[in-house]
């Protein structure tokens, strides 16, 4: 079988737990449709579970479509931009449908953004309408965009009355330090209060015709690998499908009866769509937190006997030692996955020893509106991030071209399929270089370089750019990463290319020590560490220890800043 028969062969069905379809049909029915559905025939259930203060589906469904009438009323029509500073609350649910609903495209903005990333994205994706949490609102001020809505969220309005009472108990790391407008600054600036439009309007939007799968829905921006963030289009289409692709392939789920714990924030694509979107959509109940309190989400779990559990890899680390870990009984979910980045294998190993639970990696981008790949959670393999879901094709082509390459040979990650993006906005020449046609098919550039084994299971190696030509020899920074992680001393690692004149670039190992092993353990041991565990061409040829790395959003350590600084010095 030649290489691009291989990957049209779909050897991964084989191995869909029984039951999921090979392909799924999307219906053609926009986001805030497909929620009404869920309101009509959940509306007595519990939507909303914030720090004790429940929320149903009826009246989740009333708040959006007062807000959605408050929106029009503020002047917000069909294609304009409206962008969500906010954290993790009942108002990040109810704006987000509700731009929706009125047929405006939502721009999640990171809540640890600062005022000049802030003005980026505003400027960028052409908002003049900004939902904001009051303790955010000097970034927004400080940016000097011109906006023409700004609409106050007070985290306190959804909490129970006695943590109201108390001075937002539930949430004093997250007000401590902070300053909210005054009344007389609110006034002055024209601002207005989340809570008092929706008190002030009542629950009838006008209703606004769009069309899924050409309307935008989300202009969600990338991390920001390679200098500026950039948003990738999202269709309400794209969205959609991707709901039904992960319902499809995840039958232990059922509809109406799920409760997940949602502390990954929700301006993050991960969040946003696999864990508060797909779960409203199917009739979940929503355990909401603001800030990732460890003890207060272990609690919530066995509380409300939550059946699956979203996390990432910072958080596993932490977890797989952590004293109250086994205060969860982890063989009761249904389901334990990891996205945002690919786990350590060590991790993987003492994760299994201490739980007794197998945690199911996936795969995914912005780009992707979140997963192309999941592990079939009846038959994991350690390694891999798992098979492409229902509808999605996928294949290994040359990292300079679109010749396939062999099964089992690493090359470029390349995806076809309902949720991929439109492109970027406002960046036709990266989406030429990203959205590729191979024999009449759209398929999309990933940028990350894996291997498909034999039975269509994928393995991630890394980024493109990540890849360090040292004399002729490629070099994986993630595989030198994984050995450091090897030597029991080390805590954490990045690796980097540095350019160098004679050999193109040396390998630079950046290194976090156990606190006990600080001053102890050399840069010496750590490269004849290496040296027992690598080609000779891969050993870090400089180690730097450090208090601390750079971590990108989701908790992965920063490699582009890592870059970067290595190159200015």
């Amino acid at each position: 079988m030649d290489a691009k028969k291989a990957y049209m062969a779909k050897p991964w069905l084989k191995y869909y737990p029984e039951g999921v379809p090979e392909d799924v049909e999307t219906s053609n029915v926009s986001v805030p449709e497909i929620f009404n559905q869920t309101v009509e025939k959940y509306g007595n259930k519990t939507a909303l579970i914030f720090y004790g203060k429940k929320i149903s589906y009826l009246k989740l469904g009333e708040l959006i479509d007062r807000f959605a009438t408050a929106l029009v009323s503020l002047g917000i029509r069909k294609g304009d931009t409206v962008a969500l500073y906010l954290l993790n609350c009942p108002q990040y649910v109810v704006s987000y449908f509700s731009a929706l609903k009125v047929g405006a495209k939502v721009t999640p903005i990171s809540p640890v953004y600062t005022s000049q990333e802030v003005k980026h994205q505003l400027e960028d994706s052409e908002a003049k309408t900004v939902v904001c949490e009051d303790i955010l609102y000097d970034n927004v001020r400080k940016s000097s965009v011109e906006l023409d809505t700004v609409v106050l969220s007070n985290i306190g309005d959804y909490l129970p009355s006695l943590k109201r009472i108390f001075g937002k108990s539930a949430l004093a790391k997250t007000y401590r330090g902070t300053e909210v407008p005054s009344p007389q600054l609110i006034e002055k600036a024209g601002l207005h209060l989340f809570q008092n439009l929706v008190k002030k309007y009542p629950p009838q939007p006008p209703q606004v015709t769009i069309d899924p799968q050409k309307d935008i829905a989300v202009l969600p921006y990338t991390g920001g690998t390679t200098g500026l963030p950039k948003a990738a289009i999202l269709t309400h289409y794209n969205i959609v499908s991707l709901q039904a692709q992960t319902f499809a392939f995840w039958p232990i789920f059922e509809e109406g009866k799920e409760t997940t714990i949602a502390f990954l924030p929700f301006f993050h694509i991960y969040g946003q769509v696999v864990v508060m979107l797909n779960n409203l959509v199917q009739g979940a109940t929503l355990v909401l937190f603001t800030t990732p309190d460890i003890d207060d989400i272990l609690s919530a779990m066995e509380r409300y006997q939550a059946s699956g559990f979203f996390g990432v890899p910072t958080l596993f680390e932490y977890l797989k030692e952590y004293e109250k870990t086994d205060r969860v009984n982890w063989k009761r979910l249904k389901l334990i996955a990891c996205g945002a980045d690919t786990l350590h294998e060590s991790t993987i190993r003492e994760w299994e020893k201490r739980t007794g639970t197998k945690i199911l990696e996936g795969y995914g981008m912005t780009e992707t509106t979140a997963v192309s790949h999941s592990t079939p959670f009846n038959r994991p393999k350690t390694g891999s991030f798992g098979v492409p879901l229902p509808g999605i094709i996928a294949a290994v082509v040359d990292v300079n071209g679109t010749d396939f390459k062999p099964v089992d040979e690493v090359g470029e990650l390349i995806l076809h399929g309902p949720n991929m993006m439109q492109g970027y906005w406002k960046r036709p020449k990266e989406t030429e270089e990203s959205i590729v046609e191979i024999d009449g098919k759209k398929w999309l550039r990933t940028g990350d370089l894996v291997r498909m084994d034999e039975e269509g299971y994928f393995h991630f190696f890394d980024r493109k750019k990540d890849l360090i030509k040292y004399k002729g020899y490629s070099v994986f920074a993630r595989h030198v990463e994984e050995v450091l992680y090897k030597h029991p001393q080390v805590k954490s690692a990045g690796v980097v290319g540095v350019p160098d004149p004679k050999v193109g670039r040396l390998i630079k190992a950046y290194v976090v020590l156990q606190s006990e092993a600080r001053g102890k353990v050399s840069e010496e041991e750590i490269a004849d560490f290496c040296r027992q565990n690598l080609a000779h061409y891969k050993v870090p040829k400089i180690i730097e220890f450090r208090g601390e790395l750079p971590k990108t959003d989701v908790g992965k350590v920063s490699r582009r800043e890592l870059r970067e600084e290595a190159e200015e010095s």
